[in-house]
C-alpha cells in the first residue's frame, strides 16, 4: 500500500528534526537481516539513545536536505536503513558495528560526522571513541596507577636506604 502525500511529509519532517538534532549519522544495508535481529538492534540502539529507521531512498535524500548529513545522499542506494547518534557521536557507529559482526549480511554503508562523509577507516575510529563514562574510567585508572607507581618506588627507595644504613 502506497503511502499518502501527508504521512510522507510527516516522515520527512520526523527524519529532518533527528538530523538537526543528531551527533552523527550511520547507514547501512539491512537486506536479508530478520524482523526479529532487527528488532533487537533497535531495542540496543534505545538503551543508548540512539534512533533507527528504514526508510525510502527519496524520502531520506529529501529529509537530509541543508542538514550535516546532506553528504550522505551520494551513499543511499538499495534498501536503507539509518540510525542516529544523540548521545554520544560514536554510539551508532559502536552499536552497527557490533551487529555486522554476527550478521554478515549487514553492511554498513555510509556515515557522516559534522558535515564530512566519512571513510571506513574513520567509521571504525568513531565506533571506537570512548563515551565520556569510558574516558573518566580511563583517567582514573591511569591516576591510580601512576599513584601507586609513585609509592611503591618511595617505598623501595625507603627500603634500600635503610638497608645501607
Amino acid at each position: 500500500m502506497a503511502l499518502s502525500l501527508d504521512k510522507k511529509k510527516i516522515i520527512v519532517s520526523k527524519i529532518n528534526t533527528l538530523s538537526n538534532t543528531a551527533l552523527s549519522a550511520i547507514i547501512a544495508d539491512s537486506q536479508n537481516i530478520c524482523v526479529n535481529k532487527i528488532n533487537q538492534l533497535r531495542k540496543s540502539g534505545r538503551e543508548i539513545g540512539v534512533k533507527m529507521s528504514i526508510i525510502q531512498n527519496t524520502l531520506l535524500s529529501l529529509a537530509i536536505q541543508n542538514t550535516n548529513f546532506e553528504c550522505l545522499k551520494k551513499k543511499i542506494k538499495g534498501s536503507t536503513f539509518i540510525g542516529y547518534s544523540m548521545i554520544h557521536p560514536g554510539s551508532c557507529a559502536r552499536l552497527f558495528k557490533e551487529f555486522s559482526k554476527n550478521n554478515k549480511q549487514f553492511k554498513i554503508t555510509g556515515a557522516a560526522f559534522e558535515g564530512k562523509l566519512l571513510s571506513e577507516l574513520e567509521i571504525n575510529q568513531l565506533a571506537d571513541m570512548p563515551t565520556y563514562k569510558e574516558a573518566i574510567i580511563k583517567l582514573l585508572l591511569t591516576m591510580k596507577i601512576l599513584i601507586s607507581g609513585k609509592l611503591i618506588y618511595t617505598l623501595s627507595a625507603i627500603k634500600q636506604k635503610k638497608e645501607t644504613s
